[in-house]
């Protein structure tokens, strides 16, 4: 074989191959979703719109190009219990408006997860995971949480954000405050001094970490493109439903508050490592009116 031909051949690979830890990226985020019992069908379906509609709005768009690398890297995690956490899309990049239609339309078409109680810390713990074997070069790691509620079964949340700040990973959170809550979850969702004060003390953390608050989920999109356009620049959000956190220490905690009536139920682990576990939805949650 002649010396052009092995030229030829070794550039072929090296562009039809995996990303490598040469491929720059302006930052790597892991969307971590709260798809607990708290959240019914039609939120959860509002959630999803909400990611599709950020994704490939212009400013998110606009924020990436304008990036020194021109892209982000992005995985999408749903979490409930302790033992319900699973990558439902791996690292994907992103840097125009075709790869971005082609995240959202992989995240759009992927079925719910789960219907579990409330592990923040363990979502945070595979997101983190996933960060530190991205391959990708970045100036910046993010996890981005987004729920309903407290933490209330699995390890200590305040711990696994504490575990992540130290790793040098920032931790943003997206609240979504339920002012109409039923009686056995009000504790769940509406803690003492309110569920964007629970996330600021106890999910959030790192340089420039801040909470976005909503009070329906019909403006999760809107307040997801804010995020995310904060996010790839590597500022907080200039409004008000944005509290960034500066000097922070690790509050006292404790991982009854809010629990609920159900016992969590485990079915195992995949060969990739994800905890496998069939959708936790028996008869007793047919009317899912009450469970804000």
């Amino acid at each position: 074989m002649t010396r052009p031909f092995w030229i030829v051949l070794g550039l072929a690979l090296w562009l039809s191959g995996p990303c490598r830890a040469a491929d720059d990226v302006d930052v790597a985020l892991v969307l971590v979703t709260d798809v607990s019992r708290s959240i019914d069908d039609s939120e959860y379906k509002l959630e999803k719109e909400g990611y599709a509609a950020a994704f490939l709005s212009g400013k998110v768009l606009s924020a990436i190009r304008g990036g020194p690398a021109g892209a982000i890297a992005v995985a999408y995690v749903e979490f409930a219990s302790a033992f319900e956490v699973r990558t439902v899309l791996d690292w994907t990049t992103i840097r125009d408006e075709a790869s971005a239609r082609d995240f959202v339309a992989r995240l759009t078409a992927a079925p719910r997860s789960f219907w579990g109680r409330t592990a923040i810390g363990v979502g945070i713990d595979h997101a983190a995971a996933m960060l530190a074997r991205t391959g990708f070069e970045t100036p910046r790691r993010v996890i981005d949480v987004c729920g309903d509620g407290t933490n209330n079964t699995g390890r200590d949340v305040a711990a696994a954000r504490d575990d992540a700040v130290a790793a040098g990973i920032v931790v943003n959170g997206l609240a979504i405050v339920n002012e109409n809550p039923t009686s056995w979850t009000f504790a769940h969702v509406q803690p003492p001094g309110g569920l964007p004060n629970y996330y600021r003390e106890n999910v959030t953390g790192g340089p420039g970490a801040f909470v976005l608050e909503i009070r329906d989920f019909r403006t999760f999109g809107e307040a997801m493109t804010r995020k995310l356009v904060a996010e790839i620049a590597g500022l907080p959000p200039v409004e008000r439903l944005a509290v960034q956190r500066a000097n922070w220490t690790t509050p006292h905690w404790t991982n009854d508050m809010g629990a609920d009536m159900f016992p969590d139920e485990n079915h195992g682990s995949n060969t990739d490592g994800n905890p496998q576990s069939r959708p936790v939805r028996s008869s007793r949650f047919g009317d899912r009116s009450g469970l804000q």
